[in-house]
């Protein structure tokens, strides 16, 4: 079966292909941040970033341009599809104002495509059209990662936020009914902080969401350095991920003995954020 590329399904005539731009967003060149960033600032992504200027002008009033966001090596979600209306003659900042292309909206957030850009992030849809392929078309717009079991998680403070957030169904159903030992990792010093979920707690689900509503969750050292560096520090630098997972059914006790267990391996006594 041959490819589906991207122009089967917009449909650019030959006239209007010279005067349509595609921006390839990524962040930072990782594209977990990337996601990150876009699950977070949809909103100034699809209305400023498409539009920013560094120090020179990407686009003429009239054009075309296809927003696309990294979600992984060679894919892009497409995320929105303006024509540039008005040049504000501004740099370092949004340099034009746009409308949406309505006729594109049921392809918003769910169209993901396949190509490798290079390091321009503004490319003429002329010279690349030919080879961007059609990689999915999402039945629901896109959210994140799915769940793919508990031994994937590790998640950054805004993905874990995302979840809340966003209601992931198949994120929330996995986490509400699961006892753990967890692991908060501070990218930025190294130090760990090892906590358990149990029925006490209401279950992983409960627990987590603590940390994403104060980012301390109640634990005595991290409200400290919350009270000294700030939420914004979390939200920035704390990483979650599992240690051990187990279903309802497993005693309490037996966790917490595990929790303490992992505390002694790793040393997050001594060296991390837990005080006992």
């Amino acid at each position: 079966m041959s490819d589906i590329k991207l122009n089967d399904i917009f449909g650019f005539t030959e006239e209007e292909i010279p005067h349509v731009k595609i921006y390839f967003h990524v962040w930072k060149s990782d594209v977990n941040y990337t996601k990150d960033y876009y699950l977070s600032n949809k909103e100034q992504v699809n209305h400023w970033n498409i539009f920013y200027n560094a120090d020179k002008k990407h686009f003429k009033v009239g054009e075309t341009v296809i927003n696309a966001v990294k979600v992984d090596y060679d894919k892009y979600l497409v995320t929105m599809v303006k024509k540039v209306t008005k040049d504000l003659n501004q740099y370092n900042d949004q340099g034009y104002e746009g409308e949406n292309v309505e006729k594109f909206k049921p392809y918003f957030d769910r169209l993901i495509i396949k190509y490798k850009p290079g390091r321009m992030r503004v490319r003429k849809y002329a010279s690349l059209y030919d080879d961007v392929i059609v990689s999915e078309i999402l039945s629901e717009p896109w959210r994140g990662d799915d769940f793919n079991g508990y031994d994937e998680i590790c998640l950054s403070y805004s993905q874990l936020e995302s979840i809340f957030r966003l209601e992931k169904r198949d994120w929330l159903t996995a986490l509400q009914n699961q006892k753990a030992v967890y692991l908060i990792t501070d990218k930025k010093t190294g130090q760990l902080y090892v906590g358990s979920a149990t029925s006490k707690d209401k279950m992983l689900l409960s627990r987590w969401s603590s940390y994403v509503n104060n980012g301390h969750g109640g634990n005595t050292e991290l409200q400290k350095l919350v009270k000294e560096k700030g939420f914004d520090y979390v939200k920035e630098n704390f990483q979650y991920s599992l240690l051990e997972n187990f279903n309802g059914k497993v005693d309490d006790d037996y966790i917490i003995g595990r929790e303490q267990w992992w505390k002694k391996v790793l040393q997050s006594i001594k060296f991390g954020y837990n005080d006992n």
